[in-house]
């Protein structure tokens, strides 16, 4: 009953800020989530056979389920939904059923503006039913995404720590072997050479893991022929991991990147693109920005927050500008939304 009651209130609210309910399936094709949100959810999806021998599963994320039906039913760009997400974990005593309130601005059209909505709706949400100090972590995985480019490192390697910058541990592992100047072994380059050629006999409009054969052979190109090693390696990643170890309060925010730039010869305008996160200062909110936040989850492109009081974290989003297109979507389909965790309520 209580729950209930939480929820009513949380929903009055995203409607009161112009969001309509979408129900999104409950049921969804695996191989299709899998090939077109990545691997993680291999792992933590439920699956089973449907009377045609068909892969289903329950949905893991109610983001991802969001988007498929945005696409599939030609729904309202600025959403909410109310309802369960099913998901394994290694957590010990951890639930596999999440009760999620959450919105989504889909075909978002101007981000400072949506991604302060979304953020605002969601703490007036949350205001309405804690009477607990709450508190806000941020990040920005676009701010990232400026540095490295700015970098003078081969494309290859720029490619790779963007691509790979969600999985903390491997992502140590390539700062390891690009610190040392040493790039991967000859097997493997020989392997990508090999399914280059391959790959060049496929119809070029195929779509495999979310992007078209064309994509995929653009980007091998750009691998065969950039410079296999470097002489700087070491002098990025001191760069690189200088930067993820910022960690401020947000009003000292531009003082920060402005100092970090200046320190390692960098032009200033580098991080030019943050506007959306100091547009947060509006919101007159205890506000963390952490630059090594929001790596867990593989679709996010732009800032990502978590909302929190005491220990527990009680909503969390983010902008996601590809996900919508590895979904199906013809274009790029900007996006960003958010989701309260009602069990930590």
């Amino acid at each position: 009953m209580k729950s209930k009651k939480l929820s009513d209130v949380i929903i009055k609210t995203f409607k009161g800020n112009g969001f309509v309910l979408l129900e999104p399936d409950v049921l969804l094709d695996s191989d299709y989530i899998i090939e077109r949100s990545g691997e993680k959810f291999r792992s933590s999806i439920f699956t089973f056979k449907n009377e045609d021998g068909k892969t289903m599963c329950l949905r893991p994320d109610l983001t991802v389920a969001s988007c498929i039906s945005f696409l599939q039913k030609k729904a309202s760009s600025k959403i909410y939904y109310s309802g369960q997400a099913y998901r394994r974990s290694n957590k010990k005593g951890s639930n596999f059923i999440n009760n999620q309130l959450g919105i989504e601005i889909l075909g978002s059209k101007n981000q400072i503006q949506d991604d302060f909505k979304v953020i605002s709706t969601i703490l007036n949400s949350l205001k309405k039913i804690k009477s607990e100090k709450i508190q806000i972590k941020v990040g920005d995985i676009g701010l990232f995404k400026s540095l490295v480019n700015a970098l003078d490192m081969p494309e290859r390697w720029r490619l790779r720590l963007i691509r790979h910058f969600w999985r903390p541990s491997y992502f140590e592992e390539l700062l390891k072997r690009l610190e040392k100047n040493t790039d991967i072994d000859a097997v493997t380059f020989d392997d990508d050479k090999k399914r280059f050629y391959e790959m060049q006999k496929l119809d070029k409009g195929k779509i495999i893991a979310g992007r078209s054969v064309s994509e995929i052979l653009k980007r091998f190109e750009k691998k065969i022929k950039d410079p296999r090693s470097f002489s700087d390696g070491k002098k990025i990643v001191k760069i690189i991991k200088s930067f993820l170890k910022i960690n401020c309060k947000l009003s000292k925010l531009d003082e920060k990147l402005l100092d970090f730039a200046k320190k390692n010869d960098l032009n200033r305008n580098i991080f030019k693109d943050f506007k959306s996160i100091m547009n947060l200062k509006k919101l007159n909110q205890d506000i963390n920005f952490i630059a090594n936040f929001g790596r867990d989850i593989e679709y996010y492109t732009g800032i990502v927050f978590e909302v929190f009081s005491g220990k527990k974290e009680i909503a969390r989003g983010g902008r996601y500008d590809d996900l919508l297109k590895s979904l199906g979507a013809k274009n790029k389909i900007p996006a960003v939304g958010a989701a309260i965790n009602l069990k930590n309520i």
